[in-house]
This record gives structure tokens, sequence and C-alpha cells, in this order.
């Protein structure tokens, strides 16, 4: 399975954590992003049920005309594993919008290599 991993684009401070909206600045990152990943087809978005994942993930499901899926296991804490059994069943090509430190060691995970992925990053891979 080819894997979009991407860390929600930028989202404002504030409490509580899980209710944290995008930034206008985060918002058009997230279109961006979305008119970008849409030339790869993905068949499914998934994401974190929390607010500034799910936006990054509902503006790139709607670029690419599918509908994006909260997914409890995508919250934080999230490993690869838990990626595994979220994307299972989902197609050939997906896209998972999660958090920090979770994609940087999802990606070790699936790797070996260490990475950082500021807000609103991309990394593919397989999964």
């Amino acid at each position: 399975m080819r894997l979009f991993l991407v860390r929600h684009a930028e989202a404002a401070p504030g409490e509580p954590d899980d209710l944290r909206p995008l930034t206008p600045a985060g918002r058009d990152h997230a279109r961006t992003l979305g008119a970008t990943l849409a030339r790869e087809h993905p068949e499914a978005v998934l994401s974190s049920p929390l607010l500034r994942a799910r936006e990054t993930a509902v503006a790139i499901a709607e670029a690419s005309g599918v509908t994006a899926e909260a997914d409890e296991r995508l919250a934080p804490g999230a490993t690869a594993d838990d990626l595994r059994a979220a994307a299972a069943g989902h197609g050939e090509t997906v896209v998972a919008v999660g958090h920090e430190p979770d994609c940087s060691e999802i990606v070790l995970a699936l790797t070996c290599r260490e990475v950082r992925l500021p807000e609103g990053a991309v990394h593919e891979g397989q999964l």
C-alpha cells in the first residue's frame, strides 16, 4: 500500500487541545496539500479525530473527491501498527493525517529513518 503520512497543518493555540482549529494559514496550506495529493489519486483519506487533523483531512479529501474518515486509532499516541490497522481495506493509495511525535515515530518504525515532520509536512512511503 502506498501511504502519504501527513502531519496536520498549522493549528491555533488553545484549550481544549482536541478542539484546536487550523489557523487561516493552516487552512490555506491544507488546501494546497489537497491539490498536490489529489494528483496521487488517493482512495482514502484518514485522520486523527482531533479537530485540526480532521480539518486538514477534509481539505485533502475534497480535492481528491473522497470523504475524509476520522479514526480513533490515529489519535495522539498512534503507532505504525495502529496506522496499518486503520488503513487496512482502504485501497492501494491512502493519506493519513496525524500528529507529532507520532508521525515521526511511525516513519522511523517503517523505514528505520529518523525524521521530524513540521506542521503540514508529508512523508511518502509504503505500508
